[in-house]
């Protein structure tokens, strides 16, 4: 006697699918996976990832690169030492090298290629075109997962973005990609957040973690901003800015000048914070 039953991993798999409804669309099948979150099927970082992906796969190159205005870039003229201090400062990895303007891209430097230069028994001329490399140009309307794949077949790290007319709109790099499913990317800002938000350097400059809490924040600069409005000193700047800032934008805060360090298009992640001068402040403060 044959047994037509259907095996039991398919029955089940049909049950399942009886009771949950199979999603016909992106939306279903997101809720879909937070109700298996509920269930304790998955948990808060898988779904996170996985919303992650879907996001990607429907955001444009546009959504998430840095503006022209925003690139920290190297002249093709300037000697080392004249562009070691601004690569130090932003302490990238990777930098545009441009020509006449921030259109005429001609190549991308990369920090470490500068290595050479600094040893003992180096006796080689510096010379920029001879260690650039060869920049690659994307459309703004290209697909994060389409240019995730190209990064990784050409193991690019970093894309110059390109308007419709063939201008330089900004750029992006892998890690920015990479954020949008993984969330925050520890970078060269970053440090130890067991040990404390706040780093403070020797040039009276300070890092500061966006989720910094705000007495931790009034308790180490000794300032009085209130904590039933805002628990972080993030989402205060935010307020101030009265938008979601980009990297670089700075404002000014009670004799403190804030520059953003990090940021994406849903909120800010670290600050750079500097004393302003006491003239300048006093100036400000009593127009």
């Amino acid at each position: 006697m044959n047994d037509d039953r259907p095996p039991p991993k398919r029955w089940l798999e049909r049950l399942s699918l009886a009771l949950l409804g199979e999603p016909q669309d992106r939306q279903q099948l997101i809720e879909l996976l937070r109700h298996a979150h509920q269930r304790d099927l998955l948990d808060i970082d898988g779904l996170s990832m996985v919303e992650g992906v879907l996001a990607v796969s429907e955001m444009q190159v546009r959504d998430i690169m840095i503006p022209r205005s925003q690139m920290d870039v190297v002249q093709q003229d300037e000697d080392l030492q004249t562009m070691l201090p601004s690569i130090i400062e932003t302490a990238h990895s990777r930098f545009p090298v441009i020509g006449d303007d921030r259109d005429d891209v001609v190549g991308i430097l990369l920090a470490k290629d500068l290595l050479r230069y600094f040893r003992q028994d180096n006796s080689e001329a510096f010379s920029l075109s001879d260690i650039l490399r060869p920049a690659v140009f994307v459309p703004e309307s290209k697909r994060l997962n389409v240019l995730l794949r190209e990064f990784r077949v050409s193991r690019n790290h970093m894309a110059i973005v390109v308007d419709e007319y063939g201008g330089v709109a900004g750029l992006v790099t892998i890690e920015d990609v990479l954020e949008q499913i993984v969330g925050d990317i520890d970078d060269e800002h970053d440090f130890d957040v067991s040990s404390t938000h706040i780093l403070r350097h020797s040039n009276g400059r300070y890092t500061v973690k966006a989720l910094t809490p705000i007495d931790e924040f009034n308790g180490f600069f000794g300032t009085s901003y209130s904590e039933e409005d805002f628990d972080t000193i993030g989402g205060l700047v935010m307020s101030r800015f009265g938008h979601v800032p980009e990297r670089g934008e700075e404002i000014v805060m009670d004799g403190f000048v804030l520059r953003v360090l990090r940021a994406d298009n849903r909120r800010v992640h670290l600050l750079e914070l500097r004393e302003k001068p006491a003239e300048t402040a006093t100036m400000e403060g009593g127009a």
